[in-house]
């Protein structure tokens, strides 16, 4: 289920994550998106990519608690910043987004892990 604003994506995301649903996950981010993959650190890039780098994080059985802190939107682009915590460990996490244009948003960088 694509989100409907940007603000969306971090509850869409957190659901995903606490179901362990992959497809649901890359799902929420556009066809050539690029994703930083905790706990390493590594980029991946495009759908395929980011389901196959996040399928064994997701095995693990994490459960995610995202909550929005600020966006920052310029017409279709939305940058959000969110209090990541998986595992016990309390990040902080950046999107940027785009509106589509069926009016839904997507991910087009995913940095779940941001100085």
């Amino acid at each position: 289920m694509p989100a409907r604003s940007p603000e969306e994506i971090h509850a869409l995301l957190a659901a995903a994550v606490n179901a362990g649903d992959v497809d649901a996950f890359a799902e929420l981010h556009e066809p050539d998106a690029t994703v930083i993959v905790p706990p390493d650190g590594r980029r991946v890039s495009g759908r395929d990519a980011i389901r196959a780098a996040v399928r064994p994080v997701l095995a693990l059985g994490p459960t995610a608690e995202i909550e929005l802190v600020d966006k920052l939107q310029s017409g279709d682009l939305a940058l959000t910043f969110a209090r990541v915590e998986v595992f016990g460990s309390v990040s902080r996490g950046t999107v940027v987004s785009r509106r589509q244009a069926d009016g839904t948003w997507r991910i087009v960088l995913d940095h779940p892990m941001s100085p």
